[in-house]
């Protein structure tokens, strides 16, 4: 491809999907396969797969597609730094101005996308920071279901974030105001709190989900337990230490406007 040709391709995407993945190398190309699909009046758009230390083929199939696949980047951690980790490496390298994500494992539906996306771009959307994907009909375990249930009870009920399922990997937010959040390790399951904390609103959507295809879980319910506590008790500080007031350049049109002064505070 042309330079001129490949740096107006950079300039246009309209869309950047991230997809975190570890050890899904039966899964990956089905979920790339689906998202071209579905998002095929979105074009162009870009897939970034990070591949977080894969101990499995996932590498050597994602190298194969590419070639044939323009739109698909690849990052590769030499070791598995987490989801929260892929997903911000994928953000940073993103060139569209709005990035939709979801889990590698093929359990969230790639039709769903367009959903998310649509109240990014509708107008009068310039509030809406974060759309978020709510499962519904979950085909995991009991036991898994369970755990989720009472862990994102206990969340909504001490962060008031008025979402029911924030571990689902569905989501479509604007890449500019999720860089201005705060990172730490696991805030994938917090950015309903973290955007409304920045004075975003937040659009929730039911999505569908369906069985993992091959391979298995690569987290436990004890694993999400253990580190569960200590960020809750940290996103309860950011919240409550949360930036308060921004500038106005005298003139502009914020200035004169109370209702934007109002989300600033």
């Amino acid at each position: 491809m042309p330079w001129g040709r490949a740096r107006a391709r950079r300039i246009m995407q309209k869309l950047s999907i991230v997809i975190p993945a570890k050890n899904e190398a039966g899964n990956i190309l089905v979920l790339i396969d689906g998202i071209c699909a579905a998002l095929e009046g979105f074009d162009p758009f870009e897939i970034i797969v990070v591949d977080d230390g894969s101990t499995d083929e996932t590498g050597q199939v994602l190298r194969d597609r590419m070639a044939s696949l323009p739109s698909l980047r690849v990052l590769c951690n030499a070791r598995s730094a987490g989801q929260s980790a892929a997903v911000h490496s994928g953000v940073l390298a993103a060139r569209a101005p709005i990035v939709c994500t979801l889990d590698g494992d093929g359990q969230n539906p790639p039709e769903e996308l367009p959903k998310l996306v649509a109240p990014l771009l509708a107008p009068g959307s310039e509030r809406v920071g974060l759309v978020a994907g709510q499962r519904v009909d979950r085909h995991d375990t009991w036991t898994k279901r369970s755990a989720s249930r009472f862990a994102n009870g206990l969340r909504a009920r001490l962060l008031h974030d008025n979402t029911r399922d924030t571990g689902c990997g569905l989501k479509a937010f604007r890449r500019d105001a999720f860089l201005r959040l705060p990172y730490f390790d696991h805030m994938h399951r917090y950015l309903p709190a973290l955007f409304a904390r920045d004075g975003w609103q937040v659009v929730h959507v039911d999505v569908s989900h369906r069985d993992r295809g091959a391979g298995r879980s690569n987290y436990s319910n004890l694993q999400r337990a253990a580190v569960g506590v200590i960020d809750l008790m940290g996103v309860m500080w950011l919240i409550r230490r949360r930036k308060r007031a921004e500038p106005v350049a005298l003139g502009s049109d914020e200035a004169a406007d109370p209702e934007a002064q109002e989300r600033r505070a």
